[in-house]
């Protein structure tokens, strides 16, 4: 399901998934840098919503609804040059229209590179 996605493009892999909580890895390397050497912001936004997606996802009638991102928000605290970072997510809020997702992305010795809080839509089908 993640070939020929931005999941793939930067290397983010879901570590695990359960309700209500994922947590995946990306690394920090020429894929996410930005040209002065830095974890890219937008790298750890793409991670942050990535992992609210796949929460999201998980909580809805897959028959019936699908998720969308709504609004995502990020600190970026910081920096990183290389190495691994894990973004952590939680639902805040599960709503019928509506999910709030915290996500937290840390480095290998579990300091806090980035917070991240991504609101979620939940899309009725059409049949």
């Amino acid at each position: 399901m993640i070939e020929n996605t931005l999941l793939k493009s930067l290397g983010i892999e879901i570590t695990h998934l359960e309700e209500g909580k994922v947590i995946a890895t990306m690394p920090v390397d020429e894929r996410t840098r930005q040209p002065f050497g830095l974890l890219h912001g937008g790298a750890s936004v793409a991670l942050a919503e990535t992992v609210a997606s796949i929460g999201a996802y998980e909580l809805v009638n897959k028959e019936t609804e699908a998720v969308a991102g709504l609004e995502i928000n990020a600190n970026h605290v910081r920096p990183k040059t290389e190495g691994v970072v894990t973004g952590i997510g939680t639902v805040l809020h599960q709503g019928k229209s509506t999910q709030v997702w915290d996500i937290k992305i840390t480095d290998e010795q579990d300091r806090l590179i980035c917070v991240s809080r991504c609101t979620m839509a939940v899309i009725k089908l059409k049949r």
